[in-house]
């Protein structure tokens, strides 16, 4: 998958999470939880919808590294 693509699914799932924030003017480097004010169940559901679209499986010791859109973009993916 092209980083266009995966770029274009992370924030669609993030969309499903924080409908009222455009998700093209999300920062890549800006920490989700704060720029998009959702807590730690909404973060739960965006690494597990990650997991089932792109096949990344994230640990509970990952999710710090995996704060930003642009962690998830250099993330190895399938």
């Amino acid at each position: 998958m092209r980083d266009c693509d995966r770029d274009a699914v992370l924030r669609e799932e993030l969309a499903n999470i924080a409908s009222e924030i455009d998700m093209t003017s999300v920062d890549p480097a800006a920490d989700l939880r704060e720029t998009l004010d959702i807590d730690s169940m909404d973060f739960l559901s965006f690494v597990t919808a990650i997991h089932e679209r792109l096949g990344l499986a994230v640990t509970e010791i990952d999710y710090p590294k995996l704060a930003t859109l642009g962690s998830y973009l250099a993330a190895k993916l399938p």
